[in-house]
């Protein structure tokens, strides 16, 4: 009998932090999902006493024993995002914790994050995993619209600040052997195809800093997600999946999406519930087979016109559907014994 395919299947508890921990772990396990991908927002975690507080750390991993759900990474997206960001302002104030904003001076925010993704690598190795998911910032990310006219020299600078910054923060992950996975994404340093690209040069493909693979905001900006993964298979550490309706047609529906919110029909494109937009899942599912991904895939589940209960536990069993047994001896050596 064929065994089934051995892939974890995790849920991201970004968007759950308004609910507590154990709540969230018991729906993930009752939903069929194998473990969590764990947001150090809300009560999920908190790094600077998981940092401290051995015991705190046992508790988180109480929690998920209770309900046999397994832990393969954290992520800390806000904390990465003001590493780089500049300007620094009222929108970092509302997602960053109150010990990483402290007064709100800019540089300092900067300091406070870049020490806060370094405890996020010792609480990574103290719970077992070797994956940090986030955000890097960007101080470059207002420019990209390259009007007014900027100069290269600008460019430059940009990566180099984040090199600056990124490098004595990925020497922490170096000595505790976990392994920053970037979200490519936009407002970030790393943001498209080219990006990533750079993104690699400026902290000389050092092993300590790859992608958390995600779909969603590659299709909007018409970079051919399975493309990412063959071309930047040594680097893909992590998997999140979440969905992308493009709605480009008419005439009036932009890219940019208008600053229109979530679920407004007028915007050019929406995320969606797992399986119902338009990133080809199979053949991504395939390209990670191909290159022997081996980590979990992790629902990042967003959908605003959808209630996030339903929506996950959906999520689950798509996901499952393209996770089918692999062949347990190559097709041609098959296919020849057969002749």
């Amino acid at each position: 009998m064929t065994e089934p395919s051995t892939t974890p299947v995790t849920l991201f508890t970004g968007q759950w932090a308004d609910l507590p921990f154990e709540e969230v772990a018991a729906f993930a396990a009752e939903a069929g999902y194998d473990g969590l991908e764990i947001a150090c927002a809300g009560d999920h975690l908190d790094v600077a006493r998981a940092d401290e507080d051995d015991a705190y750390v046992r508790e988180r991993l109480e929690i998920l024993d209770r309900h046999g759900l397994q832990l393969f990474a954290i992520s800390n997206h806000a904390t990465g995002q003001a590493v780089c960001d500049d300007p620094i302002d009222f929108r970092h104030e509302g997602i960053l914790r109150t010990d990483i904003w402290g007064d709100g001076d800019a540089e300092g925010v900067r300091q406070r994050a870049a020490d806060g993704m370094k405890k996020a690598a010792r609480v990574a190795r103290k719970l077992g995993v070797d994956t940090v998911v986030g955000f890097t910032g960007s101080k470059i990310w207002p420019y990209v619209a390259m009007y007014p006219p900027v100069p290269a020299s600008v460019i430059d600078a940009g990566y180099e600040d984040f090199a600056a910054r990124w490098n004595p923060i990925l020497d922490v992950f170096d000595d505790e052997g976990v392994r920053f996975a970037h979200e490519v994404h936009p407002s970030e340093i790393a943001y498209d195809y080219w990006t990533s690209v750079r993104t690699l040069e400026a902290v000389d493909r050092r092993a300590a800093f790859g992608f958390n693979w995600d779909p969603s905001h590659m299709v909007w900006q018409d970079i051919d997600p399975v493309g990412f993964i063959w071309d930047f298979q040594d680097r893909i550490y992590h998997v999140d999946c979440k969905d992308t309706r493009l709605r480009m047609g008419g005439g009036r529906a932009g890219r940019l999406s208008s600053h229109l919110p979530w679920a407004d029909p007028r915007r050019g494109w929406d995320f969606v519930s797992m399986g119902r937009g338009d990133i080809p899942w199979e053949d991504a599912f395939r390209a990670l087979q191909a290159i022997g991904y081996t980590g979990p895939i992790s629902v990042e589940w967003e959908d605003a016109g959808m209630d996030r209960r339903h929506g996950a536990a959906e999520a689950v069993g798509f996901v499952r559907s393209l996770l089918w047994p692999l062949p347990d001896r190559p097709f041609d050596a098959a296919f020849a014994d057969g002749r």
